[in-house]
């Protein structure tokens, strides 16, 4: 009898994997690409989002700096005009303020500013979220203030594979990418990871196109559309509810610029309800957005509308607070229920 071969195992990756995996893989194709930012060279950063570059590529090419985010940034933003393609990580959103004229005014604008004589081919990555109870200044998601202002790309991953891909596409941009990726979903040991960031990663390079969202979880009854952490959340939500006959329907945004309202509007035409969940604050961003939009094209459509995102207060430290804040599964559970009232 011929011996079968062996059964290939899917691997999986946590998101911090999935995303140094795609650095790395970009650093060797590309000399031009480097990374820099704080603790992102022998300690690998503080969310493991650079683990392991240092030891191949070197300090020349994995920098850590000085704590000045307007220096360095600045230096991001020249390098990439240069022709090089320059990572840049922010230790946390909540920081941006630091920098905001080198990210807006400066990284943002130039091609524009230029009328396209230069390109700024750069990518910066930030940590955002709460759920550790890290205070008002390091638990912010932002994700709507980079998506108000025009000129930048802006994306969220929520799990290992899409990481990788959206990695991999934005270090190739020619456009300033915005990475955000959630501290909660990394798989970092100290700050365990719900169930779903984990997921199977090719071994091979591959891209997630920017402005596709991504349908999590078919269903027929109640839209829910949300990214980031909470697509994990509102997973865990729709689950709960399927035992109660409610059918819901889960769409991950992936990127907010560009922002693929045409999959929210397919679905919204199907279930007739809509409610958005963010981690960021209520007012003037993401699901204020998403209704607008569903509002403007689908409003014969739409039977009720839910908006569940943090209030507009500042992120609480104490653990009791901070988790009356942001949205978890039974919010979002709750949500959905008031749409079928």
């Amino acid at each position: 009898m011929a011996q079968q071969e062996p059964q290939a195992v899917e691997r999986e990756l946590t998101m911090s994997r999935a995303m140094v995996e795609a650095i790395a893989h970009e650093m060797r194709e590309d000399d031009e690409v480097f990374y820099m930012g704080e603790d992102v060279a022998d300690y690998g950063g503080i969310f493991d989002s650079t683990e392991g570059l240092r030891e191949e590529f070197g300090y020349d090419r994995v920098m850590d700096v000085p704590i000045s985010e307007t220096a360095y940034l600045g230096a991001a933003v020249g390098a990439a005009q240069a022709g090089m393609r320059p990572i840049a990580e922010l230790m946390f959103v909540d920081f941006f303020g630091v920098a905001m004229d080198q990210i807006y005014n400066q990284m943002a604008k130039n091609t524009y500013m230029s009328g396209g004589s230069v390109s700024v081919p750069m990518v910066l990555t930030t940590a955002v979220g709460g759920t550790y109870n890290d205070a008002a200044q390091h638990s912010q998601t932002l994700y709507g203030t980079f998506a108000h202002l025009p000129g930048m790309k802006v994306v969220v991953p929520s799990t290992a594979y899409d990481a990788k891909g959206l990695m991999h596409n934005a270090i190739r941009d020619d456009d300033p990418v915005v990475y955000m990726f959630h501290k909660r979903l990394m798989g970092i040991g100290w700050m365990p990871a719900p169930d779903g960031p984990k997921t199977p990663v090719p071994d091979e390079p591959y891209t997630v196109p920017f402005g596709s969202a991504d349908v999590k979880r078919e269903g027929t009854d109640v839209t829910v559309v949300t990214l980031g952490l909470h697509v994990h959340r509102a997973l865990e939500a729709a689950e709960t509810l399927a035992e109660d006959g409610i059918d819901v329907e889960v769409i991950d945004l992936r990127t907010l610029v560009p922002l693929d309202t045409e999959t929210v509007l397919e679905s919204i035409g199907e279930t007739g309800r809509l409610v958005v969940v963010d981690e960021d604050y209520r007012s003037f961003g993401v699901t204020g957005e998403i209704v607008a939009s569903a509002a403007e094209e689908r409003l014969a459509d739409l039977e009720a509308v839910e908006r569940v995102a943090v209030p507009d207060v500042p992120l609480p430290y104490a653990r009791p607070m901070e988790d009356e804040v942001i949205p978890d599964a039974e919010d979002i559970e709750a949500a959905v229920r008031r749409t079928r009232e």
